[in-house]
């Protein structure tokens, strides 16, 4: 297989626990998720992986192709590093459970891109609209040279100025590709930074890797708060 696309699920999410199984006007936000990717790719490529049988009796019903990974994983790469153990492909598209409204064209723009990239590490970015996301925790802020390799990401408003004032930005898109190789050769345990900063890729970064960025749309919303949820319902609204 050239590329699987890994959904991690888990109901611990310590913002906004059993999240994936939330209801979003019918859907719960696992298999909205999953239906987005439905709309590019075959069925065949695409995994839900949880450590949850909740999640994992929802996804039999919905007919939403699951497997089950080890309890504690500490993030969703390590959820997709157990798969890369167990299903054999040239790359795996790491798509973050909590982006219900994951564009389409973003997604088949990002796979077209990571197939032609096939030994490069890649995530996704998109602007920053607003001050109040410039500021806020929840927003993962990315800078990158002029080759579009990210330079570092963070929690904290980057890149910042001695005024502190909101300028031009942008932030991370819950996606990312990884060759086979990456992900068998990196360790299932939280490097230094990536614990203090609580972004998974900085793994990879700490190791030496160079990350690749892609420019995507600013119509994804990752869901990690209530807030979240509401926005995504005035959306589908």
């Amino acid at each position: 297989m050239k590329f699987l696309i890994i959904i991690p699920a888990r109901m611990k999410s310590s913002r906004l626990p059993g999240k994936p199984l939330i209801d979003l006007k019918g859907k719960s936000m696992i298999e909205r998720t999953f239906l987005q990717c439905r709309k590019v790719i075959s069925i065949k490529n695409i995994y839900i992986a949880t450590e949850d049988k909740e999640i994992l009796e929802h996804c039999k019903k919905k007919g939403i192709p699951c497997l089950m990974t080890k309890k504690g994983a500490k993030t969703g790469t390590d959820r997709v590093i157990e798969i890369a153990k167990k299903i054999k492909s040239k790359i795996y598209i790491n798509l973050q459970g909590d982006e219900p409204m994951f564009n389409p064209k973003d997604l088949r723009r990002f796979l077209n891109i990571s197939v032609k990239n096939l030994n490069n590490i890649i995530i996704g970015y998109t602007k920053i609209k607003s001050e109040k996301e410039y500021f806020s925790r929840d927003t993962v802020k990315i800078v990158f040279d002029k080759e579009n390799y990210a330079m570092y990401l963070s929690r904290a408003p980057i890149p910042s100025n001695k005024n502190s004032l909101f300028k031009s930005a942008y932030r991370q898109v819950g996606i990312y590709s990884y060759p086979r190789k990456e992900l068998l050769n990196i360790k299932n345990k939280k490097s230094y930074f990536e614990k203090f900063e609580d972004i998974e890729i900085i793994r990879f970064m700490e190791n030496g890797k160079k990350i690749k960025t892609v420019a995507l749309s600013d119509s994804s919303i990752s869901v990690d708060t209530q807030k979240d949820v509401s926005e995504v319902l005035k959306k589908l609204r």
